[in-house]
């Protein structure tokens, strides 16, 4: 008898173990890696296992709605797919399968500035609610450009990333021997021999695209542009972007009409100051643990930021599952983002894969709801917490 998706692979663990097997061990360093000695992307594990919730008995049963409503829009489930740079690396196409399984589960798709598709690229695939993940660029006129083509591609959320100044080290990354811009030296060719899946699509999409993947946004600002005396785990973008300070806030929020998302918030402090400066919703992230090896866990923050403000909460870094979603909600989050786990889920099952990835993550809410004896998403705030350190 032929086994499902849900029997072969029923969990997040077994996307990315599959992913592991399909991927160059370069991709999977690139994918997988985080920074220093990697500590805050154990962090925020240990710190979402700390989060019990206390279930409930005798409350009869209930018809579980997953609904929630963000930015005005009424979201069949409160989880998103988060930006990647570089996504097309992962698996042929990312970006594209990622953004028409958005469009199918009417969830918020979020590309890169740093993407290996473009805004131009992603429009024929967009839904309603695509996000556009600003690297702030330096120069004035670019910016005013980036911004006037993500909005005629559809994209409706602006989102600046605020916690990358500048490159970080990632010495997993480096070891593995990836470079930006990504080039196929023998050390690499021989990872990519032995994966032939991921060959066999790179090498597809390369005849139709006419190289490696690289980040087609940029290609209309930085022909010409000298890169070589850039780290290796810095890219092109560096050479156009700049750390923005509260003016760059500023300028973004009287020239973007659409909801302002600020990502990489992890200091209660700011909040008041970002509300001051009217952005809609506040991102808190550590960036998956890649940027600073000595950051808390979001989620050890999330508490002390909700009870600051009223803006909608956005919640990333080391989110695995569907129990983890609700204690995100719990704790004071509005919605969730996944990058790493919907990548997982296309290396292990290419074009499939996202679709299970969302059914995973809907079952596993649905079934922990009803333990708790909850029935809507607003429910799980009045949810006892337990420390289960």
């Amino acid at each position: 008898m032929t086994m499902t998706l849900d029997q072969r692979y029923p969990g997040v663990d077994d996307l990315r173990a599959r992913a592991r097997r399909r991927l160059p061990r370069f991709v999977w360093e690139y994918l997988d890696s985080a920074t220093g000695q990697q500590a805050t992307q154990a962090r925020n594990r240990l710190a979402l296992d700390r989060i019990g919730l206390l279930p409930a008995i005798l409350g009869g049963p209930k018809e579980v709605d997953l609904s929630c409503t963000l930015f005005g829009a009424r979201l069949p489930v409160p989880f998103g797919i988060a930006p990647l740079g570089m996504s097309g690396l992962i698996w042929p196409d990312a970006e594209g399968h990622l953004a028409r399984h958005a469009r199918a589960a009417d969830i918020p798709y979020g590309l890169s500035t740093v993407a290996s598709q473009s805004p131009e690229d992603l429009a024929p695939h967009l839904g309603d609610h695509g996000w556009f993940q600003l690297y702030p660029p330096k120069d004035e006129t670019i910016r005013k450009d980036m911004l006037a083509r993500a909005r005629a591609a559809g994209f409706k959320v602006l989102v600046l990333t605020v916690d990358v100044p500048v490159a970080s080290r990632r010495e997993r990354q480096v070891r593995s021997g990836l470079t930006q811009p990504p080039r196929l030296t023998p050390r690499l060719l021989a990872q990519v021999a032995r994966r032939p899946a991921w060959a066999l699509g790179m090498a597809a999409r390369h005849r139709r695209d006419g190289g490696m993947p690289h980040m087609r946004t940029l290609d209309k600002y930085t022909s010409g542009a000298a890169a070589a005396a850039l780290s290796s785990t810095a890219h092109i973008g560096y050479l156009l972007r700049t750390a923005p300070d509260w003016s760059y806030l500023d300028w973004l929020r009287q020239h973007w009409e659409g909801p302002l998302v600020v990502k990489g918030v992890l200091d209660v402090r700011d909040v008041a100051r970002l509300e001051a400066a009217g952005v809609d919703g506040i991102w808190i992230s550590n960036h998956g643990g890649r940027q600073f090896d000595a950051a808390p866990a979001s989620i050890e923050v999330l508490p002390q930021i909700r009870a600051a403000t009223q803006l909608p909460l956005i919640l990333d870094s080391g989110l695995e599952g569907g129990l983890d979603i609700l204690r995100a909600l719990a704790c004071g989050a509005d919605f969730v983002m996944f990058g790493r786990a919907y990548h997982y889920a296309l290396a292990a099952l290419g074009a499939a894969g996202p679709a299970h990835l969302s059914d995973i993550l809907r079952r596993d809410m649905a079934a922990n709801m009803g333990q708790l004896g909850v029935a809507t998403l607003p429910e799980l705030r009045a949810v006892t917490q337990v420390d289960l350190s």
